[in-house]
């Protein structure tokens, strides 16, 4: 990974902004050409997602780690793979670049700049699906990070991919993404009162991953 932070700051910021745009513009257009059938406009909205995934990590990762996520760089931070002072950093860039996708996807559809989101995603049983997301997103990277660091960016992807299928929350295991989904009254969208509940079960299933995955994966020895 490069030792030049703006670099890497930027890069965080434009992986945010490009996934954040691909998961909120590919869900406008899955509706719009899904004839009202959900599980198609899911489908659309996976595959594009787990697509972009595999091309931002696999660019931006040598760069930056391609965390585009706070929970993500929570625990690279508490490995001890990110500085404090980046990670301070990093995060704030995080959300901030997935606001600009969803502002980005808005305008690609001749939609309002900023929107609050009316998609009721409120229960328990979605809080454990995002816990549940964001353990299974956090522990795939750690295990593959230990054994299969050529993989990560598939691993990534296909982890996502699987997310949006088999998790009640339909994945979002990501607290800036939620921001920005809170700001989209889209297929894609949460109403803001349910985004703390999902950002407070992401961080919690990432901080059990770590240390599921400290305990499981370790760290290669130099």
């Amino acid at each position: 990974m490069t030792s030049d932070l703006p670099r890497r700051l930027f890069a965080e910021l434009l992986g945010a902004c490009l996934l954040s745009a691909t998961v909120i513009g590919s869900g406008i257009l899955a509706v719009q050409l899904s004839g009202g059938n959900d599980g198609v406009a899911l489908l659309g909205n996976t595959l594009a997602t787990a697509a972009i995934l595999y091309v931002l990590v696999s660019t931006l990762g040598p760069v930056s780690g391609a965390h585009f996520n706070p929970a993500v760089t929570l625990v690279m931070l508490l490995r001890g793979d990110v500085r404090p002072a980046a990670a301070a950093l990093y995060i704030p860039l995080q959300v901030g670049g997935c606001i600009l996708g969803a502002i980005l996807a808005h305008v690609m559809f001749d939609l309002p700049l900023v929107q609050e989101a009316t998609a009721n995603r409120a229960g328990a049983g979605r809080l454990v699906g995002e816990a549940a997301a964001t353990f299974a997103l956090v522990f795939a990277i750690l295990g593959a990070i230990r054994h299969r660091p050529n993989d990560v960016p598939a691993v990534v992807a296909l982890v996502i991919t699987a997310g949006y299928w088999w998790t009640s929350s339909t994945s979002f295991a990501n607290p800036a993404i939620t921001i920005a989904r809170a700001l989209s009254d889209t297929f894609a969208g949460i109403r803001p009162a349910d985004a703390p509940g999902f950002i407070a079960a992401q961080f919690g299933g990432a901080l059990i991953a770590w240390l599921a995955g400290g305990w499981l994966f370790g760290k290669k020895t130099p």
